[in-house]
């Protein structure tokens, strides 16, 4: 008789994963933007700054797929430098935001008492402030830099992760495992590191997966107010911006990477979903 194979949590998850279609499309389909991003140089004959006045906006056609700007330049070709742009800012400012949230919420959670009251009022303070007009504010005082930009939206997206991370940690501490280890003489940083961030990390990577479309939203509205990327430089609230003011002319200039935008945003709430139920989050 065959003994059953050894199975664990995490390969568990992944099998209810590749159940779910949906999130499986969403995964692939930001494996392929991303390899987009990575190969543009060697994918598109075009330069991404390179302009062609001569040729102006074009409508689709066998040499430029998705047509071209008001300068010539190939949409297409600006459209995957874009994405290195958008994709970047999602992931790192949602990194950003989570190394700041998660340390916080750790510390707010497992210390309690009057630091857990401090931390978490501090919180609700940063809440009640605008994080548009904060972010916005920032651009106009060091400048449109986009390292800056990075930084500037992954500080402001850390709250909610925080009083996520409070509430698993607050729970967690209660468990036998960590009365265990705080009677075996295991010090406050050991147990945080070693026993309670383990035991967080499926809430977490649903939230991480969650915010990133929200990074890349807040990045394409202050693109498109101008206060994001700057030309040459492309990004997908940027090629919207440009196409909002030409749409009824050259509709293809906000079609596609509108749509393209729309389906980066859809496929990262998909996989988000898709990893809620393979952990078994509610």
């Amino acid at each position: 008789m065959a003994e059953p194979r050894s199975t664990s949590p995490h390969r568990n998850a992944w099998r209810r994963l590749q159940r779910n279609k949906v999130a499986i499309f969403g995964l692939c389909m930001l494996t392929v933007l991303a390899l987009l991003a990575l190969l543009a140089p060697w994918l598109s004959p075009y330069s991404y700054s390179a302009q062609n006045l001569a040729l102006g906006p074009s409508a689709p056609s066998a040499a430029h797929w998705l047509g071209t700007d008001l300068f010539g330049r190939d949409l297409l070709t600006r459209m995957i430098y874009g994405s290195r742009v958008s994709l970047a800012v999602g992931f790192i400012a949602t990194a950003v935001a989570l190394l700041i949230g998660v340390t916080w919420g750790a510390l707010a959670g497992y210390l309690g008492g009057r630091t857990d009251a401090l931390m978490m009022r501090l919180v609700d303070i940063l809440y009640a402030l605008p994080f548009t007009i904060f972010i916005i504010l920032l651009m106009v005082v060091f400048g449109n830099n986009i390292i800056l930009l990075f930084l500037a939206i992954g500080a402001v997206e850390w709250l909610t992760m925080a009083r996520i991370v409070r509430g698993q940690v607050l729970h967690i501490k209660q468990q036998d495992y960590i009365e265990a280890a705080v009677s075996l003489g295991a010090s406050r940083l050991r147990i945080i590191v070693k026993h309670v961030l383990p035991n967080i990390a499926g809430p977490v990577i649903i939230y991480a997966t969650l915010t990133v479309p929200n990074v890349i939203l807040l990045e394409s509205f202050l693109s498109f107010l101008g206060l994001g990327v700057q030309p040459p430089q492309s990004s997908w609230g940027l090629l919207i911006a440009y196409g909002v003011e030409t749409m009824e002319e050259y509709p293809w200039l906000l079609l596609f990477p509108a749509t393209l935008l729309a389906l980066t945003l859809f496929s990262l709430n998909f996989l988000g979903d898709g990893l809620r139920d393979a952990l078994g989050e509610k």
